[in-house]
């Protein structure tokens, strides 16, 4: 059994942060179905958080507060927790409690995350000491979009998303709305109508504003409400889809501009945008979760 610090007994509360993909190219589709792409994640100050404490009894016991996840044993944490539990050989156990911010379905990597702080919060209560590459290699078989968690830093992906080269990005203040639908991504991506034949870019021509998401005229034809937000918030900077989710992001120039966009989407009378949510969160390079440990 792992030998156990008396700092490592102790509840760990760790954030779970959420992304958006700055762009998303499709770039072929590989014969088990998965898709080759090229994206840009961002890593933002917002997200959901989840609290860990070890359990020496082997067992692994999950709560949330949100009813939607479905049951404990299909959800990313508990799979998180449970893979490497099995590829660690520990017999240590673990009651996790995840506080859920962000939606589902949005594009904002809310599972992925949440798993990927599961497997980064649990290394080290059960002092299993995984460098985050072996952490990363073990998660991306719960989602393409783990590793980029687990990394904890800006990147730009390939492959399926696994393949990262950190970039550091400028942090502006950004402008999230979450329209009151879920999409389906499997859905998304199994859809005739959606491109998969982009040609590859280099990091000059994203800078040079030669990208594109190329899931988002489909989402927005099968999902209006996503239409309808993205339209909104063009009157307030350039919107975009982020992934193959609802929601729809756009930089600001401050963070009071960023209120400001707040404020008239608070008091819009648009019916198109009913159920809308949003928020404001700031870009960062590095993870919120790495500084915490």
């Amino acid at each position: 059994m792992t030998a156990m610090s008396e700092n490592s007994t102790r509840p760990l509360r760790l954030p779970a942060p959420a992304k958006l993909n700055l762009f998303l190219h499709i770039t072929g589709r590989r014969p088990d179905g998965y898709h080759e792409l090229q994206t840009l994640f961002q890593l933002l100050d917002h997200g959901d958080e989840l609290e860990i404490s070890i359990q020496p009894d082997g067992q692994i016991t999950f709560e949330c507060q949100d009813q939607t996840l479905g049951a404990p044993d299909n959800n990313l944490v508990v799979r998180a927790a449970r893979q490497l539990q099995q590829h660690t050989r520990t017999g240590l156990g673990a009651h996790i409690t995840l506080y859920k911010h962000l939606p589902a379905g949005a594009g904002l990597g809310g599972g992925s995350s949440d798993a990927a702080t599961t497997l980064i919060g649990l290394n080290h209560l059960w002092q299993t000491n995984l460098t985050l590459e072996a952490l990363a290699e073990l998660g991306v078989s719960l989602g393409a979009d783990v590793p980029v968690f687990v990394m904890g830093h800006s990147a730009w992906a390939e492959g399926i998303g696994e393949k990262l080269t950190p970039v550091t990005l400028p942090e502006p203040y950004f402008v999230v709305l979450s329209p009151a639908c879920h999409v389906n991504t499997g859905e998304i991506f199994s859809h005739q109508q959606l491109t998969r034949d982009s040609s590859p870019i280099k990091i000059a021509a994203f800078l040079a504003g030669q990208s594109r998401n190329d899931c988002e005229p489909l989402v927005r034809r099968l999902y209006p409400e996503v239409d309808s937000a993205i339209q909104w918030l063009s009157k307030f900077g350039p919107a975009r889809l982020t992934g193959t989710g609802s929601s729809v992001f756009a930089p600001m120039a401050s963070e009071q501009a960023a209120r400001n966009v707040l404020q008239a989407l608070n008091t819009a009378e648009d019916p198109a945008l009913s159920g809308t949510k949003g928020w404001i969160a700031k870009g960062v390079n590095r993870s919120p979760v790495l500084k915490c440990l």
